[in-house]
């Protein structure tokens, strides 16, 4: 039976991660990238972790849509749909009337169509450049 929750533990989220291969880091940071977020919604089917979306906004004019990851077994039943949904309705809901957010999020390559479906214009464009970003690694030596 698929549920949605408000919770996700660290270790459910970085084995998403690693399901669809992106990043992995210690599980205190991905603790932290739970605790930090102004909304989780993990998507269960039965008491597994099969999707997950995390929507970051420190109540100013930028959010940003991170992490929207579906099982790739599941991938195709609108579940990515329903995150993303859902994350834009939170964030209308935390908004004050004459407020402007601009919702920003780094698409997986090829994902870009399912992000136009809600709105979301491809960079560059005729108003903004690409994207831009970089990891930084703490590494002792």
């Amino acid at each position: 039976m698929i549920s949605f929750e408000n919770y996700i533990t660290p270790e459910e989220y970085m084995d998403l991660r690693k399901m669809v291969g992106w990043v992995e880091f210690p599980l205190e940071q991905a603790k932290a990238c739970i605790d930090k977020a102004y909304m989780i919604q993990c998507v269960r089917d039965d008491e597994k972790a099969i999707g997950v979306v995390r929507l970051l906004w420190d109540g100013g004019y930028i959010a940003f849509l991170s992490d929207v990851i579906v099982d790739p077994k599941y991938q195709g039943q609108g579940i990515g749909r329903k995150l993303v949904e859902a994350s834009i309705q939170k964030l209308k809901e935390g908004m004050k009337l004459g407020y402007k957010v601009k919702l920003t999020l780094n698409s997986a390559i090829g994902k870009e169509p399912f992000y136009e479906k809600f709105g979301f214009r491809v960079r560059p464009n005729e108003d903004a450049g690409p994207g831009m970003d970089q990891w930084l690694i703490f590494d002792e030596e």
